[in-house]
């Protein structure tokens, strides 16, 4: 694995869901998902009834995942890219993923799990000097950079 593969792994793993993308019937979709890291692999939990999953196997979907929401000065976000498969997860991966909702959208949830093997792997980093927010008033501006790896 590359420095940018395992640094974007290590990221991963510091959040417990991210969203997974696709096309189903030729239109686009984003769903969210639950997610672990096993073997350099993302592992996803999905609910089946929503039926995202038969659009996602055996396609190329990406996985992207982020701290936005942290409220922290340091932001990020990953995304993984190939080819998804349905899968069966061992004992100790369905203990990592944790407990299971109890519904989505009004249905029990029904959990089904896909295997995503990464072909590429992006990470942006997004840095701000200061977490004092600019505002109309503020005179100076905050510096602000964005790292892309891919």
């Amino acid at each position: 694995m590359s420095t940018d593969e395992i640094r974007a792994i290590e990221l991963l793993g510091r959040v417990a869901y991210g969203r997974v993308a696709t096309s189903m019937r030729a239109m686009p979709f984003v769903a969210p998902a639950r997610h672990i890291v096993a073997d350099g692999r993302v592992l996803l939990r999905l609910h089946r009834g929503l039926g995202y999953h038969r659009a996602c196997n055996g396609a190329v979907v990406a996985y992207g995942a982020d701290n936005f929401s942290s409220g922290s000065a340091h932001l990020w976000s990953v995304q993984f890219t190939g080819t998804a498969e349905i899968v069966e997860p061992a004992e100790e991966e369905l203990r990592e993923f944790g407990t299971e909702p109890e519904q989505v959208d009004g249905e029990p949830f029904d959990p089904v799990y896909m295997r995503i093997e990464p072909q590429f792997v992006t990470v942006h980093v997004l840095d701000y000097a200061s977490e004092t927010p600019v505002t109309r008033a503020t005179t100076h501006s905050v510096r602000r950079h964005l790292h892309h790896v891919a």
